[in-house]
This record gives structure tokens, C-alpha cells and sequence, in this order.
């Protein structure tokens, strides 16, 4: 999307749309939960601040955990972020989320094994726990290859305003490109449920990321006076995750 009138436009009426979903969602009591995960420099941080940018603080909260403490270690792996899901008129976005385990700790060996293998074997259980108990969940995967996660990467170090961001996770991403994609690609084929399907973005383009995964968001909830016209995602953009996505290039190897 390189045409920035058109974009910050058609960012905008998705916004109202979005005032118009968060009306909606306090009305009826609803509880929305939104999961967002993907590689380093995904673009998950600025997809969210789209979203939340003209929402009312009150009933929407973005939750980005930081670095376990020796309680949450000893805890069972799901209670501190338990304790960040949505009330009734509440809106969560989880910037990164339990899918850690599956991610990163996997990777970097800040799990084991055994806590690997359980994370895996319950979590769809959790997920339909929280789905049955009225919470509408989504879960977006924001992908990217190689090369843009490259370039992302030295932006950050380039750019005094975006240091905050290098971590030292960051610093070896690269490096672990390989071991990342055969973790996400486990991830995905395990953890993809009809209950909480995963939705994939491709995210190499920054504009397109923001404006297809908000209309694919407004396109699956309902609320009052929708403009049907408006929410129709790209679905070379956003589509539901399939085995195939692994094969048939839609996902970056």
C-alpha cells in the first residue's frame, strides 16, 4: 500500500469502525481477547497502536509481559497471564502471549522439554476454557522473511527513538531464523483449532499489515451499523492458517 493519502484515509474509517465496535462490545457486556504473535520486528507493536489509537482507555488494555519472575517460574505457566484477560466491556491485546512457550523459551532454551511438551498438550484445552466462558478470542501470527526482518533489525539500531526495542533477543534472531520457522511451523499445525484458529498476516508491507488485519478483525465480530463495504481484508494479506501455508509459499520459510 505506497499511497499515504489513501492509506491514512482508509485508516481512519476503520478507526470509527472500531469506535463502533467498542461501543457495541460495552453495550452487550462482551469480552474480546486479541493475540498477537510473530517474529521479532513483525510489526506487531504498531498494528496495535493503530487499533487502540482513538479507543476509549478505559475499556481497552494492551498486556506485553515482561521477563518472568521466580513466582511466575514456580506458578502454573498460564496464571500471570490469567490475570490479564478481559472483564465484561473489555478489550485485551496481548502483545506477545503464552505462545512464548512455544516460541522463544522453545528456541532459546528457556523452557524444557517437559515444560515444552505440556504447554503444547493443554493449550487448546485453556483456549476453549476461555471460549466457553464468553471471551471471543482471536489469534494473529504477523510474518515476514528474512531479508525485512534484516532490514527492520538495522533500522532499530539506526534510529535513536527505536533503541528501546533492541534486545538481546533481537540480536540473535537472525541467527536463529531457522530454529524460529520450524518452531512457528510446529506451533501453528498444533495449536490451530477450530475453537481459536490462527489467522496469518503477511506483514513485510507495514501499511497493508495495519489496514487488512483491522478490517479482518471488524469483518469477524459483530457489531451495530457496520460498513460491510469497508472490512473486506486482502486475502493474499490475511487468511486463516492451513498445513499448506507451510509448503506453498504463502508463509516465509
Amino acid at each position: 500500500m505506497a499511497n499515504k493519502k489513501i492509506y491514512k484515509e482508509t485508516l481512519t474509517l476503520l478507526q470509527i469502525e472500531l469506535v463502533k465496535l467498542q461501543n457495541h462490545l460495552i453495550k452487550h457486556n462482551d469480552k474480546i481477547l486479541i493475540i498477537f504473535e510473530g517474529r521479532d520486528t513483525g510489526g506487531k507493536d504498531g498494528t496495535i497502536k493503530r487499533i487502540v489509537q482513538h479507543l476509549s482507555p478505559r475499556e481497552v488494555r494492551v498486556v506485553a509481559l515482561g521477563k518472568p519472575s521466580s513466582r511466575d517460574l514456580s506458578s502454573w505457566y498460564f496464571q500471570r497471564y490469567t490475570a490479564h484477560l478481559p472483564a465484561s466491556q473489555e478489550m485485551v491485546l496481548f502483545n506477545r502471549s503464552w505462545y512464548n512457550r512455544a516460541g522463544v523459551e522453545r528456541v532459546m532454551g528457556f523452557c524444557s522439554d517437559n515444560e515444552y511438551q505440556e504447554f503444547m498438550e493443554t493449550v487448546i484445552d485453556y483456549e476453549q476454557l476461555l471460549v466457553r466462558s464468553g471471551i471471543k478470542l482471536f489469534k494473529y501470527y504477523l510474518d515476514i522473511d528474512k531479508d525485512e526482518q534484516k532490514r527492520r533489525l538495522q533500522e532499530r539500531k539506526d534510529n535513536p527513538l527505536k533503541q528501546w526495542k533492541v534486545s538481546p533477543i533481537d540480536k540473535v534472531a537472525q541467527k536463529h531464523w531457522a530454529e524460529y520457522s520450524q518452531a512457528r511451523n510446529i506451533m501453528l499445525a498444533r495449536t490451530h483449532h477450530l475453537v481459536a484458529p490462527w489467522i496469518i498476516v503477511r506483514a513485510n508491507d507495514k501499511p497493508a499489515t495495519h489496514i487488512n488485519l483491522i478490517k479482518d478483525l471488524l469483518l469477524r465480530l459483530d457489531y451495530k451499523h457496520k460498513d460491510h463495504s469497508l472490512v473486506l481484508p486482502d486475502s493474499e494479506v490475511v487468511f486463516n492458517f492451513e498445513e499448506a501455508c507451510l509448503h506453498n509459499g504463502m508463509i516465509a520459510p
